[in-house]
């Protein structure tokens, strides 16, 4: 049951023989009576990830692994996400999981641990996609997707092989009424792919994707009095006399429309053993968001308003060269390389409100353009010799980062600063048994502010330089064992000790600024158990249990508070049964979390734990050249009423976003090859 990964060395190897702890999501599962929509789909099953869907197609998942980025409120960060070898996250360590392709999806590598620091600035993890090649014979499929709540998806996707030449091509429409108040959403993704040989031994890949939405709407969150009234509902504003029930994200029309345009390429070259990699990539992002800010809290002069517009600019490149030979009485695979990346944001701010209209643009309040330039050089390399293999790496970070204000009404903001660092890795693994092995790995990591940390100081204007970048030492200990043809099972403990994490300083007038906090530990177990069964039945558990506290006290929180956003156990179990033929299948999944602290003082009402149930049925038909596919899933069985995710420190306590109770989706695919 071992498959092969290039996670943890960057070369094509077996994952039960990496000194790291690397979880793979195949086809199938992603696929696994699911609508391909959002990763918390597919990454439910991996133990240490955290992934939330917030039910808020405007801010993105929650992703966290090891309770690294559970405070982000925008985005992904502390995980490192890659699509095709192209980075989805931008130099500053800030990604963006909806520009992932799940429907061409053939597999999602996770890689938590020591080793991930070897993939550059992030604490927590790697997340790894990669897509199918086009393949003969050609086909051509329809999938229609429906669902509670007014979900509907339609795609239609094409692939094949022409000569030499291979081709995927996808485009798709989510719709959605959303289950929370005002969380309307509708996103539109393309996405193609080139593969083709080079010569002898070389292979070039071309990828290009772009992802829409325009004006989907914020739901924004509540206050635990909010959630336990209902759910669904949005925080009323008390203030709007004119309508007393709208909601702040009603009254405001809080929203966010995304375009986003991205083409990449990736050439390897073989030379006997040896391979030469390029990957090159450039790309295209435009934002507007409109927030619920008052205009009291956009009255000084400093603030820059209530409406964010930006225009992004992004490449980068990854030049690597990978070496095997004979060393003694083993064999040594190194790889050296250097990555480079750079942004450019062209951003403005702009008052919510013209006279006493609210949720249009008004008066200008910030021009300025933002530049992350970083150069990654990194070496990694490992000797196997019978029943040993030794690991080490090197990865030397340096990130530039340089404003340039335009708009001086309120002063002069233009400034700059370097973050740079050094990453070394070490990992043992010891192959007691063709089915045993265990192994050991440590590391630094380095993290540094992205540019939403340092848009605001807490004194209130002016970019917040003087953030240090967090710094942490990660230990690992684990093993991986096969118990016959159909069981495989791995755990491991952790231990993660960082200096200099950022936390929330202060949250007002509309705005949030960070501080560096003393030490947090992080220790952890984390468990996985698959195995199949006779008479088609199969089983999957996966359970983490994490201790992530404040080692030190800073300001007014004492040590040994738990860390926000970040739960203390959970849990995934899935009972499934597959037909002889594959025609049919069925599967039980339950789901479980522990109680979650939404602030630094746990001083807030806890997110309860929850304990939920899902099932989802499957079946497939062949007719000639046609292939049909359905699909059934209940979630929440049993309709639990439960928070599904947390905004880390909201400044007016709207912590709390609600998860759907029970809801449903009916999917149905016709594919026809050619041959």
């Amino acid at each position: 049951m071992s498959v092969v990964v290039v996670s943890g060395s960057r070369t094509e190897q077996e994952s039960f023989d990496l000194p790291a702890a690397v979880s793979v999501v195949d086809a199938g599962r992603i696929q696994a009576g699911q609508p391909r929509i959002n990763l918390s789909e597919s990454l439910v099953a991996v133990p240490g990830i955290v992934v939330q869907n917030r039910q808020n197609y405007a801010q993105d998942l929650q992703v966290s692994s090891r309770g690294f980025g559970a405070r982000s409120s925008f985005g992904v960060r502390g995980v490192r996400l890659i699509a095709d070898g192209i980075p989805a996250t931008m130099p500053d360590g800030q990604g963006q999981a909806a520009t992932f392709n799940l429907d061409m999806a053939e597999r999602i590598e996770i890689l938590r641990g020591p080793f991930s620091a070897l993939y550059g600035n992030h604490s927590g993890g790697v997340i790894q996609l990669f897509t199918r090649d086009g393949e003969a014979p050609p086909s051509v499929e329809l999938s229609v997707t429906g669902g509670s709540d007014g979900l509907r998806k339609r795609e239609i996707n094409a692939q094949g092989k022409t000569g030499t030449l291979g081709y995927v091509l996808d485009a798709s429409r989510f719709e959605t009424d959303g289950y929370r108040q005002h969380s309307a959403a509708v996103r539109d993704q393309g996405y193609a792919k080139l593969t083709l040989p080079t010569g002898r031994d070389g292979k070039l890949s071309i990828v290009a994707n772009a992802l829409d939405q325009d004006d989907t709407q914020d739901p924004l969150g509540v206050t635990w009095d909010s959630f336990s009234r209902d759910p669904r509902a949005g925080e009323t504003d008390t203030t709007d006399t004119a309508s007393p029930q709208r909601s702040f994200a009603q009254r405001y029309n809080t929203r966010k429309s995304i375009a986003h345009r991205q083409i990449g390429l990736n050439w390897q070259q073989r030379f006997g053993t040896s391979r030469l990699q390029l990957t090159a990539y450039g790309g295209q992002r435009q934002v507007i968001q409109y927030q619920s800010f008052s205009r009291a809290f956009q009255q000084p002069a400093s603030h820059s308003g209530g409406v964010i517009d930006f225009d992004r600019e992004f490449r980068g490149m990854d030049l690597n060269w990978q070496d095997v030979r004979a060393l003694g009485p083993g064999t040594l695979r190194t790889t050296a390389g250097v990555e480079y990346a750079d942004s450019e944001d062209l951003r403005q701010g702009f008052e919510n409100f013209l006279g006493p209209q609210l949720g249009v643009k008004g008066r200008l309040r910030r021009d300025e353009s933002n530049r992350l330039t970083s150069i990654d050089p990194y070496v990694q390399t490992e000797w196997e010799s019978g029943a040993w293999v030794l690991t080490g790496g090197l990865r030397h970070t340096r990130l530039k980062v340089a404003v340039r204000d335009r708009f001086l009404d309120n002063g002069d903001d233009s400034g700059g600063t370097v973050y740079q660092g050094t990453a070394p890795v070490l990992g043992i693994l010891r192959k007691l048994a063709p089915t045993l092995n265990l192994y050991a790995s440590a590391a630094r990591g380095f993290e540094t502010p992205t540019l939403n940390e340092l848009f605001y100081s807490a004194s209130g204007a002016g970019f917040n330089f003087d953030l240090e970048p967090g710094r942490s030492l990660h230990l690992e200990v684990g093993a991986k064992a096969m118990f016959g043809q159909h069981t495989r099972a791995e755990l491991a403990l952790f231990q993660a000790r960082t200096r200099n994490e950022l936390v929330v300083e202060a949250s007002n007038g509309g705005r949030t600024s960070y501080r560096n906090a003393g030490s947090t530990l992080r220790q952890g177990m984390e468990l996985s158990l698959a195995s199949r069964f006779a008479g088609g039945w199969n089983a999957l558990v996966s359970a983490s249990l994490l201790r992530a506290i404040y080692d030190e006290g800073f300001g007014s929180i004492p040590s040994g508070n738990r860390l926000p956003g970040v739960p203390r156990a959970s849990l995934f179990a899935e009972l499934g049964w597959t037909a002889k033929d594959g025609a049919l299948n069925a599967a039980l999944e339950a789901q479980a979390a522990s109680l979650v602290h939404p602030d630094d003082a746990n001083a807030a009402v806890p997110a309860p734990g929850y304990g939920i149930l899902h099932l989802r049925l499957q079946a497939r038909q062949q007719l000639g050249r046609w292939q049909l596919k359905e699909y059934l899933r209940v979630n929440n069985l049993l309709d639990r009423d439960y928070v599904g995710s947390v905004i880390v420190a909201e400044a007016n306590r709207r912590f709390y976003e609600a998860a759907p109770g029970r809801n449903w989706l009916l999917g149905i695919s016709a594919q026809y090859r050619f041959q």
